[in-house]
């Protein structure tokens, strides 16, 4: 499916949107503008593909996305297929995974990833054809609208008492060039986060991908907020978080990353960036009321601040993998 199918984009949102009411309502789902952007631009400008599957007389009954690493696991496809709740209990979901699994085959990849609801249909058509559980990943949704503003204060206050080394640099959109070869090494720090069983190769960052996601985002019409620790004597930067908004639905924020060096861990630097960064979008976009973020299930670190910040589950989602 072209991101130029209007009609296609539209039918594909709608029967994932319908998909997710049934598995799991509170899940954001993309509008029919951000599905076309994502198949333009993707994260990186390594956008996926996403194909539409129609019953004899025409009618859609079924999506699925794939998506072909090209940094690393350049062996690997992940991929995702939505079935419409009125054409569920049949072939469609065997069938959509068995394109997938010849799309990898025909570029030459070797391991399949999906990734599932955690329903009872989601798990048994996965093991089903031979996938294997490798991991637990957990949305979670933070209500801006409801955060007690005396309790992030009191948590940054907390923070900045114990990282009295390090400062906060607001930076908005694109990063300056003489920090991005100096960010790339904080970002990778990501690769210390939980993987559980995943059979997967750390990230590999360069200032051309750095550059590359940040170009997407822009174009997918994204505002991202970065906010940066940095050792004052030194000059280091230590650690980062960042959030994006959307321009479309600007009360909707995503938490795209944080991570702290692990040479400066222990100064409670993520809870200075966490709370700092709510502190900074209360100015800068008022209208937020939500923020969306994942983390692997067994990322208790992350996941304690998180739940500090008012940070709820939405659900929760299985990482499968099957070799070719």
């Amino acid at each position: 499916m072209s991101p130029d199918d209007e009609a296609g984009v539209a039918a594909a949102s709608a029967l994932e949107t319908a998909a997710a009411k049934v598995d799991c309502p509170d899940l954001v789902m993309s509008t029919p503008k951000g599905l076309a952007n994502a198949l333009r631009y993707g994260w990186d400008l390594n956008p996926g593909k996403k194909y539409l599957a129609r019953d004899a007389d025409g009618t859609l009954v079924g999506t699925v996305g794939l998506h072909f690493p090209k940094y690393e696991n350049t062996d690997q496809v992940w991929f995702d297929a939505w079935v419409h709740p009125d054409h569920r209990g049949g072939t469609v979901f065997a069938e959509l995974m068995a394109f997938a699994e010849q799309e990898a085959r025909d570029a030459g990849r070797t391991m399949m990833g999906l990734n599932t609801f955690d329903t009872e249909h989601d798990i048994a058509q996965a093991t089903e054809n031979g996938y294997v559980q490798k991991a637990v990943e957990v949305n979670r949704k933070q209500d801006i609208a409801g955060l007690d503003w005396e309790l992030v204060q009191n948590l940054y206050d907390g923070a900045v008492a114990k990282s009295t080394e390090y400062e906060l640099l607001r930076l908005k959109g694109a990063l300056p060039d003489d920090m991005v070869e100096e960010m790339i090494a904080v970002t990778e720090s990501i690769n210390d986060a939980p993987t559980d069983d995943l059979e997967i190769e750390d990230d590999v960052y360069s200032v051309e991908r750095m550059r590359a996601y940040e170009e997407a985002q822009a174009k997918c019409e994204m505002t991202t907020y970065r906010l940066v620790a940095r050792q004052k004597e030194t000059g280091a930067l230590a650690g980062h978080t960042v959030i994006a908004v959307e321009r479309e639905r600007p009360h909707m924020g995503w938490q795209h990353d944080t991570a702290v060096s692990r040479d400066h861990r222990g100064h409670r630097l993520g809870a200075l960036l966490k709370a700092g960064m709510l502190l900074w979008l209360r100015e800068e976009e008022p209208q937020l009321t939500r923020v969306d973020t994942w983390n692997a299930e067994s990322n208790n670190h992350m996941i304690g601040i998180n739940e500090q910040l008012n940070y709820t589950i939405v659900g929760r989602f299985l990482d499968y993998q099957k070799k070719l």
